[in-house]
């Protein structure tokens, strides 16, 4: 493992303050391997083998039931996942695919849960992590139950162009099928939540999109502290 990526991976909020003979300890135990688009990590249903730290790239987090497919986060360094099965040891409730060229570390789950129980710092992280994930998927939850399809596109819009600067424009890392997927709706519903926002407020293509009227684009999504994380502009 490259120095620079082992100095990435401790900065991150769950390791940085835990004994750094622990951290070593992880380290040496980990994998830090390189897969192509569409590779599946873990499936859903079964017992995890390794907590995963995402490097490079993207990883889609999905759910299936029958024949029905579902996006529930698409994860991008540089993060974890799926924290809570590994501390728990149960199955995963979630699959997870590579988007595009990713570099994912792989953590032995056996070795996170015995550094777990002996070092105090990593569990208050732990928790800490799993604390925040809920109520992400509080916030998701709430957004889907409480908002149209234009709403929730035009939130996430403002969401993706904070994160890239506020230029107004933002440049998916993934397919319109996989944003339809990710904000609760079918791709018809999709293009229609497009139409709905206006010609006039953005234009899009295949992956681009152009905020062409923000302070519309605000109006229609009416940003709330209590749903999505809001960032200054």
């Amino acid at each position: 493992m490259r120095a620079s990526d082992r100095r990435i991976v401790q900065a991150l909020p769950l390791f940085r303050e835990m004994r750094e003979a622990h951290f070593a300890t992880l380290m040496e135990a980990a994998l830090l391997q390189s897969f192509p688009p569409r590779v599946a990590l873990i499936r859903e249903g079964e017992l995890p083998d390794f907590l995963h730290v995402i490097v490079d790239g993207a990883v889609e987090l999905f759910a299936g039931h029958h024949d029905r497919e579902t996006t529930i986060e698409v994860i991008v360094p540089t993060t974890t996942f799926i924290l809570a099965a590994v501390i728990r040891d149960e199955v995963y409730l979630k699959s997870a695919r590579t988007i595009v060229p990713s570099r994912v570390l792989m953590i032995p789950a056996g070795h996170v849960r015995n550094i777990f129980g002996r070092d105090s710092a990593f569990a208050r992280a732990v928790v800490g992590e799993l604390a925040q994930r809920y109520r992400a998927v509080v916030r998701t939850l709430k957004s889907q139950k409480l908002r149209t399809g234009a709403e929730r596109l035009a939130n996430w819009i403002l969401q993706a162009d904070a994160q890239n600067g506020s230029t107004g424009h933002v440049t998916m890392p993934f397919e319109k099928r996989l944003l339809a997927s990710l904000l609760g709706m079918t791709p018809e519903n999709l293009s229609r939540s497009f139409a709905a926002l206006g010609a006039d407020v953005v234009a899009s293509d295949t992956r681009r999109i152009v905020i062409k009227d923000r302070e519309r684009l605000v109006q229609i999504a009416r940003p709330t502290p209590l749903i999505e994380e809001l960032h200054d502009p």
